[in-house]
């Protein structure tokens, strides 16, 4: 535990002294989701019926811009190198530096999404389904995104290869997740889409930290 408290805190200290790290995906989602009614139409009726594809697109692409960035500043300094040579677990890090991305990527994105909603004109039964499938949903797109991020770490230019490979892993939980907001929105019930997101993430949970430590020794051996 302590060196996963550790790990925490120093990858949240890293992301808060370049906050624009931080600043420019949150800055994006809501620029995404905001200029959809001065694109589109003000009708509420419009509005109310994509809103659940434009918010979790917006997410979905707020979190491909902060992908690349989760071993690229250790790989840089070269501190990626002791952390895979030490003695400690490199599954125990990779997993508490998934998770400290997503507290300063998916987190935000599902405490801003409720506010933006107001824009699209959610029914507030589809702005807790949202909220749920957020919650739920962008745990799993940093935990697959870290895959990628692993296997290109190495790479000058990877940000662009890291979308190639994690985009259509990324399509069903953007399926599933605005699927549950238009469920709730609809006042339907949403509960199978959620417990298929749960499992989604009990799944990503298992195998995505023990993929982006091999993707990581594999990107530092060459």
């Amino acid at each position: 535990m302590n060196i996963v408290f550790s790990t925490l805190r120093r990858d949240l200290l890293v992301n808060f002294r370049n906050g624009s790290d931080v600043l420019n995906p949150l800055v994006f989602f809501v620029i995404v989701v905001t200029l959809f009614p001065l694109a589109i139409t003000p009708s509420r009726e419009v509005l109310g019926g994509i809103a659940a594809g434009v918010v979790w697109v917006a997410a979905l692409l707020s979190t491909l811009l902060s992908i690349d960035s989760m071993f690229r500043s250790d790989f840089d300094d070269g501190s990626l190198d002791q952390i895979a040579m030490s003695s400690q677990p490199l599954i125990v890090i990779v997993g508490a530096k998934i998770f400290s991305h997503w507290l300063v990527s998916g987190f935000p994105i599902a405490l801003l999404a409720p506010v933006l909603a107001s824009t699209l004109y959610l029914e507030p039964a589809g702005v807790v389904a949202l909220i749920l499938s957020l919650l739920l949903g962008t745990p799993t797109l940093s935990l697959i995104g870290a895959i990628g991020a692993a296997l290109t770490v190495g790479l000058r230019k990877g940000g662009v290869l890291t979308t190639i490979l994690v985009l259509p892993l990324y399509i069903p939980v953007l399926i599933l997740g605005a699927s549950m907001v238009t469920a709730g929105n609809m006042g339907a019930d949403y509960a199978g889409h959620a417990l298929w997101l749960g499992a989604m993430l009990a799944l990503a949970l298992g195998l995505a930290p023990v993929a982006a430590s091999a993707g990581l020794r594999i990107s530092l051996s060459q």
